[in-house]
């Protein structure tokens, strides 16, 4: 690697650049295309299948057939330029269709997956009158929506609509029968998908808008995994800005690689850049399988024999512990695995790097770095330092990333701890909310808009990034209880009998303002908590000793990432149940 003369700070040095090749930071360039423009420029014919729906090829000509027509249909249904079109769907060929109609008619296409009267709030604050769900939406749901908000008509998707059961493998066939809990709704307010269609068949007005890559196209919520959920609005510029970095991760020049996305909704930003529209743009085969169950995705796997899989902690977890993958089973055919979602522990890396080289994958185990503020991916994999001790990678080509004091623009120094900020073409517009956006996205006095991401880092001289925790969580008695820090001691204690550990966060009744840790377990079998508990104050800072040691039978997990929130709950009923601090 070249030495270089370094500034100490990271957004003037961009010491990650000297990692990639020269001729990829020479010709990279953010597309100032429309998204299907985009696509178009990339895709490797027509005639050329460009997704896969459960024994169903879809190629390029029918799908920007179907989002033309589908961008008749929406302009028949009223909507236009400027629109927010709500759209609950799993990631199923329609929902594609439906992203680059919007584009089409400059429209944008709102999605959310909370609670239903969080999601009831979310449409009626678009003000749309029609909005799109799977024809399993319930008769409370159909009501809810009706009743609270402007919409007249629901669009209904049927789930086998362009593929058939019959091409579906007996336990995604169950897995979709349990979506259905009742009849499928029928009466004035709801539409099928085939009717939708048929009106962009009759449409002959105008659809076209005016192009404009900086438009509003694709609004999601955050889970509210560290603070109250926010709406989250992209654009086709910024979308790209993210793809055009990640296009070359998983090529090929000898042949082209499959793209299996399973169970992860569209209604995340980085599902929809990063999973969906990657690939996509990169001369991939998708194949998407949104009604595989979390706990058949080995099954899958072995089915597909993808040679990509977006494989989250939660799926990785699921392809260790069922026992379903036989100890002589060839996945080879994975290139390459990693992992964004949530932080892993050392041990947890351990775990999934053996299994994959007990399976015959020669790759290193990967784990990159993002938000959907950021447009889902900013950091890339550096193999030549291993994923431990929370390293991420280092910042795409073209985005930079540095270290703050937290809250306040004095960028810090190589290997010293602060917020994490990034600045490139893959920062969102904003919220909807003009406060909340000043809050996160802030001009810094070297003219350039930094977004805040609240998490605690640091980053090495190599441009390494590594992650702390995520937010700021200060002890009373002193200290920040950095939690992936404070997971990876234990972690590396390699304490007999602890199978799996977490840290959850909560705050201090007694001392507003301050926090308090609680360490939850998997212990193996014939161990209690009092097995461990010596050894776990041995390998933890005094700061960071847990209020208490709680053991569950296993890892519980809440849309896709540990279930922190639901623990936090829990344990703040437990303390107004017992009316103590339990501090």
């Amino acid at each position: 690697m070249e030495t270089r003369c370094l500034t100490g700070k990271p957004s003037v040095d961009r010491p990650w650049l000297q990692i990639y090749p020269k001729a990829l930071i020479d010709h990279l360039q953010v597309p100032t295309c429309t998204l299907r423009e985009y696509l178009v420029q990339n895709m490797p014919g027509m005639d050329v299948t460009a997704m896969h729906y459960y024994g169903k090829d879809i190629s390029w000509k029918l799908l920007l057939e179907q989002a033309d027509l589908a961008a008749r249909a929406l302009k028949a249904l009223g909507f236009g330029q400027g629109d927010q079109i709500p759209v609950f769907l799993r990631s199923v060929p329609e929902f594609v269709y439906l992203l680059l109609g919007a584009e089409k008619i400059g429209a944008s296409l709102l999605c959310r997956d909370n609670t239903l009267r969080e999601n009831v709030d979310a449409v009626r604050l678009s003000g749309a009158k029609a909005m799109f769900a799977h024809d399993f939406l319930t008769k409370q749901e159909l009501d809810a929506y009706l009743s609270g908000s402007s919409v007249e008509k629901v669009i209904l998707v049927n789930p086998i609509g362009c593929c058939g059961q019959d091409q579906m493998p007996a336990h995604i066939r169950e897995s979709l029968s349990r979506c259905y809990s009742e009849p499928k709704l029928s009466g004035d307010a709801v539409m099928d998908w085939e009717s939708f269609l048929a009106l962009g068949e009759a449409y002959d007005g105008e659809v076209d808008a005016p192009a404009d890559v900086d438009r509003p196209l694709f609004r999601a919520y955050t889970s509210g995994a560290t603070g109250p959920s926010k709406q989250v609005i992209h654009s086709a510029h910024t979308m790209l800005g993210v793809i055009a970095q990640l296009n070359f991760y998983g090529a090929s020049n000898q042949f082209r690689p499959t793209w299996l996305l399973t169970l992860l909704p569209p209604c995340l930003v980085a599902v929809v850049v990063s999973i969906i529209l990657m690939p996509l743009a990169s001369n991939k085969l998708l194949i998407l399988d949104p009604f595989c169950d979390v706990h058949d995705v080995d099954l899958e796997v072995m089915r597909y024999r993808p040679n990509l899989w977006p494989s989250i902690p939660m799926f990785i977890d699921v392809l260790i512990r069922n026992g379903r993958v036989p100890d002589d089973y060839d996945m080879s055919h994975l290139l390459s695995s990693g992992v964004g979602c949530e932080a892993l522990n050392n041990k947890q890396i351990r775990r999934i790097q053996k299994f994959f080289n007990d399976h015959n994958c020669k790759f290193t185990f990967a784990v990159n770095y993002g938000n959907s503020e950021a447009g889902s991916t900013i950091t890339l994999p550096f193999s030549n330092v291993p994923c431990f001790n929370g390293n991420v990678g280092i910042p795409m080509p073209l985005t930079d990333i540095s270290i703050f004091e937290y809250g306040s623009e004095k960028e810090l120094g190589y290997n010293q701890t602060g917020e994490i900020c990034m600045s490139g073409p893959g920062c969102m517009l904003g919220y909807d909310t003009e406060e909340s956006t000043k809050l996160v996205l802030r001009r810094h006095s070297d003219g350039r808009v930094w977004l805040h991401m609240g998490d605690l880092g640091y980053m090495d001289e190599n441009g390494s990034l590594y992650i702390c925790a995520r937010n700021k969580y200060p002890r009373f008695e002193g200290g920040n209880l950095d939690q992936s820090v404070m997971e990876n001691l234990v972690a590396d204690a390699e304490i007999e009998g602890l199978d799996d550990e977490f840290f959850v966060i909560v705050p201090d009744a007694e001392h507003p303002g301050n926090y308090l840790p609680y360490l939850f377990v998997v212990l193996e079998e014939g161990y209690s908590t009092a097995d461990i508990e010596n050894q776990i104050s041995e390998a933890l800072e005094p700061h960071m000793q847990p209020v208490e040691i709680i053991q569950l039978p296993e890892r519980p997990f809440f849309h896709f990432k540990t279930n922190r929130i639901g623990l936090t709950n829990e344990i703040l009923k437990q303390r107004t149940r017992c009316g103590v601090s339990c501090s």
